[in-house]
């Protein structure tokens, strides 16, 4: 009984700015703690599909799809990441993908026809290219590529065509102090790029998650090559909320808008230029690092943030005005002192 008297003691002897920042702060906290995903209780390490015969597939135009690589890279590494496979300590993930073990410079090509939605450099990947199968109602991943080498920035590809080659271990997300094993991180999910957001576990990139990378969408690529086999109407999405698939993307969003909405609102009422001109270098640099982490977000912070550049030009514009006009009236005082 004696936590809700000191609340309202408490709530009595606060002002109201100050009420409603504690009340956004509660429900931030609340948003925040209900997107943080556990690791899944039951999701196991799958083997491989028997790929023997895989290579086979490239020459066949009847199969719709194929392996992207020239060679099957599947027994030079001890431990290859497999699909759902944990990670090691109490911070439990599970791989969404399958790793092939190749050299650097080896040719990575399509797995079946489709439009690149995205290629780009992106974080621990080096060269990360995407590419969207609509006929089949599923998007490719192919993480650890080359960024020096050449590779395929946009457009429509077709089954074998070369997207690019795998990275060297000190550019395909590792770096010459902390060098990557050389592989191509292959992953196969239901539904398009676009269908997923930029953040969180459902994140359209996703390496390792907690979830059970099969409980979100991600299959198991060796399957899907061997199997041949599109479902009526392609591969199903994976169900679950909105808040799930794009709670964090939505918060950060929302959380980087209304704060630059609320500091250019503060710095029109109070006339005060270079709060408007930190507000809008805010907003373009968040805009810019959601660009580059592929959220959608960036829109609306590039849009604030030319917003912004519109109020810094107004208040320039309008303290100049005001100084010419202070300027004649000191002006026409003297000339009528010297009268």
């Amino acid at each position: 009984m004696r936590c809700p008297m000191i609340l309202r003691e408490w709530g009595e002897k606060q002002n109201p700015a100050n009420k409603a920042y504690f009340v956004a702060s509660l429900l931030w906290l609340v948003l925040l703690s209900s997107g943080c995903s556990q690791p899944a209780a039951t999701c196991y390490q799958q083997p491989r599909a028997d790929l023997s015969g895989a290579l086979a597939y490239a020459a066949d135009d009847e199969l719709e799809f194929q392996y992207p690589l020239p060679e099957l890279g599947l027994k030079d590494y001890p431990e290859p990441a497999r699909f759902c496979k944990a990670s090691r300590g109490s911070n439990r993930k599970y791989h969404a993908a399958e790793d092939y073990h190749l050299p650097a410079g080896t040719p990575v090509y399509a797995f079946a026809d489709g439009v690149i939605s995205f290629s780009g450099r992106m974080g621990g990947y080096g060269w990360l290219i995407i590419i969207d199968h609509p006929q089949a109602n599923i998007y490719s991943l192919y993480g650890h590529l080359s960024p020096s080498r050449w590779k395929l920035k946009s457009g429509a590809v077709e089954k074998g065509d070369l997207i690019g080659y795998l990275g060297d271990s000190d550019e395909n997300g590792g770096s010459a102090k902390n060098p990557l094993v050389t592989h191509l991180h292959f992953g196969i999910r239901a539904g398009q790029r676009t269908d997923y957001s930029g953040q969180g576990e459902w994140r359209w990139m996703a390496g390792w998650i907690k979830p059970c990378p099969s409980d979100v969408g991600w299959l198991k690529p060796s399957q899907v090559i061997t199997g041949q086999e599109i479902p009526p109407g392609g591969f199903p999405e994976p169900e679950g909320s909105l808040f799930e698939k794009w709670g964090e993307e939505l918060i950060l969003s929302l959380f980087n808008v209304g704060g630059g909405l609320v500091a250019l609102i503060y710095s029109l009422k109070k006339k005060k230029t270079f709060i408007s001109i930190f507000a809008t270098a805010m907003l373009a640099l968040a805009g810019g690092v959601f660009s580059i982490k592929g959220t959608r977000g960036y829109y609306a912070l590039f849009a604030m943030a030319v917003l912004g550049l519109g109020i810094v030009i107004y208040q320039y514009l309008q303290k100049r005005n005001e100084e010419q006009g202070e300027g004649e009236g000191r002006e026409a005082q003297e000339e009528q002192g010297q009268q």
